[in-house]
């Protein structure tokens, strides 16, 4: 069936892989704000720490871990390493799953709405 769709294109299985990955790492909402704070500019451990409002040693081990996944890169001035988003595609890709988070949101709103037009008041 596929075969009759002109350019169809599938991801290779390494491909797959390190996407599934990388969104596997994206599910902990403290990543999430770690990386959205990165999008705006270069911080350290304590600034993260206070951005997430997560303890240092949690920003810490989920920074390694963004690290190791190519998400984040570091830049080491005298004892602090800076922590920066590592490229535009890791902009994208958030700005892309916080606009389709606030979409989701937005629908639901105006689903309830049209209940609590159609139905009376919205239960809560």
């Amino acid at each position: 069936m596929h075969t009759s769709l002109p350019d169809f294109d599938m991801p290779n299985e390494e491909q797959v892989h390190l996407a599934a990955e990388s969104f596997r790492l994206l599910s902990d909402p403290t990543r999430i704000k770690i990386l959205w704070a990165l999008l705006q500019g270069e911080f350290n451990v304590a600034c993260l720490a206070e951005l997430a409002d997560a303890a240092p040693t949690a920003v810490s081990q989920h920074l390694a871990k963004l690290r190791l996944a190519g998400l984040v890169k570091g830049r080491r001035e005298g004892t602090f390493v800076y922590y920066s988003a590592a490229d535009e595609h890791v902009r994208r890709l958030l700005t892309q799953g916080i606009y389709h988070a606030d979409h989701i949101d937005r629908q639901d709103t105006d689903r309830a709405a049209g209940l609590a037009t159609v139905d009376g008041p919205a239960a809560g």
